[in-house]
């Protein structure tokens, strides 16, 4: 793991060095990736699929090269099942606005958990509005762990789709979803996995987890932003109409009528961040010639010190203690506003992100506003997260 390769971590902030403690919000860049996305700018631009020439010919084998790459990566069995988004965020919208346009009607349920993100919300319940349909919601204990013993209640003849987010972005848990797969598949009911946070922090398997939908971004392993990908289960995406219209995934276009295109390319409206997709390219390869298990390890490593670390100050509250979890810490420091803990942090180099990250439900839940997040990379040390503590108990001691 060679911090040599992420250059902004050479900037200093303050005049203290950049520690970079808000990986859940956005991993930085390795040099590799921002080269790749310089390298097709200045050799290979051009729009794909539609050209004969040399320079989009290139491009478009860039980009079908990106796809079998992502492929590999999370072993899915086709190409055809790997769609390009902008991200998480849209390829739910995807799953939500198509598959309940086709399947969900009124009176169905879907249900998803209290631990999502607003992207794993928001868009279940525009698509319940319009089809006049019930949203249900699987609820956490107070260590942050669903509630799986409620969960056979919660799976009906109603359900229609289960949406879970694999790993909470807020407390860190890591959810049982194999259990709730094989649970929801035994009444038929397929299953979207919101794999944002799971990216950087585990090897990922479609197939093993036989998971029907499975989002994620590059943005949160390494890879440019506006990139993102939606694993569909072939036979899902077949029966799904298109999410949005225009160029490339249509197939014949006339006034009286449109076929569409054959998949992956029938959800892949308009044209690509091309660029961007050759960073994600990249940025999996970087992640494999580290190793993701040793990533995983590593960042393990630095949860548990961190946890210890911090349990020594005065007056901490942490907010998701599951067992299994990811390198996520979120707390607060007692009559202190977790915004004002971020201000002071940032007077020191250090960056880390404070609110509701997104999960106004998680913070209702435990009677909050918000929380200061620490969240831990390939790239962070030992030695930071010793600074990270000092500079909290200095912070403390000028808030009081």
């Amino acid at each position: 793991m060679n911090r040599d390769d992420f250059l902004i971590l050479n900037r200093t902030i303050h005049n203290h060095r950049l520690i970079y403690f808000d990986n859940a919000a956005t991993t930085q860049k390795p040099k590799q990736v921002t080269e790749a996305l310089t390298f097709y700018y200045n050799h290979h631009n051009s729009n794909i699929h539609r050209g004969v020439h040399s320079i989009s010919q290139e491009a478009t084998e860039l980009f079908e090269e990106s796809r079998e790459t992502v492929r590999k990566f999370i072993n899915a069995p086709s190409r055809q099942e790997i769609i390009f988004t902008r991200g998480t965020t849209e390829a739910i919208n995807l799953v939500a606005a198509s598959f309940g346009k086709k399947f969900i009607n009124e009176g169905d349920e879907v249900l998803i958990t209290e631990l999502e993100h607003h992207s794993n919300i928001v868009p279940w319940q525009l698509i319940c509005e319009t089809q006049k349909a019930h949203l249900k919601v699987l609820p956490f204990d107070e260590k942050g762990v669903l509630c799986m013993d409620l969960l056979d209640d919660f799976l009906t003849e109603k359900t229609k789709i289960v949406a879970v987010t694999h790993t909470s972005n807020t407390l860190g848990t890591i959810n049982d979803i194999k259990t709730i797969i094989h649970k929801a598949h035994k009444k038929n009911i397929p299953v979207l996995i919101d794999g944002a946070q799971a990216m950087s922090h585990e090897k990922i398997d479609v197939c093993e987890l036989d998971c029907d939908f499975f989002a994620f971004s590059g943005h949160k392993m390494y890879a440019p932003m506006g990139v993102g990908v939606l694993f569909g289960k072939e036979n899902w995406l077949n029966a799904m109409p298109p999410y949005q219209g225009g160029g490339e995934m249509v197939n014949q276009v006339s006034f009286e009528k449109t076929t569409y295109n054959e998949l992956p390319f029938k959800f892949e409206a308009g044209t690509p961040g091309v660029g961007d997709v050759a960073g994600l390219k990249t940025a999996i390869e970087y992640l494999e010639s580290v190793g993701i298990e040793k990533i995983t390890r590593y960042q393990q490593e630095l949860l548990q010190y961190a946890f210890t670390q911090l349990s020594q100050i005065d007056e901490i509250e942490f907010y998701g203690t599951a067992s299994h979890k990811a390198a996520i810490i979120s707390f607060n420091l007692k009559n202190i506003h977790p915004f004002d803990v971020g201000t002071i942090l940032d007077g020191f180099g250090i960056a880390v992100r404070t609110g509701h990250h997104c999960t106004q439900p998680i913070m209702t839940k435990f009677g909050i506003q918000g929380t200061v997040r620490a969240s831990f990379a390939l790239y962070n040390t030992f030695e930071e997260i010793d600074v990270f503590v000092k500079a909290l108990k200095k912070t403390q001691e000028m808030l009081r």
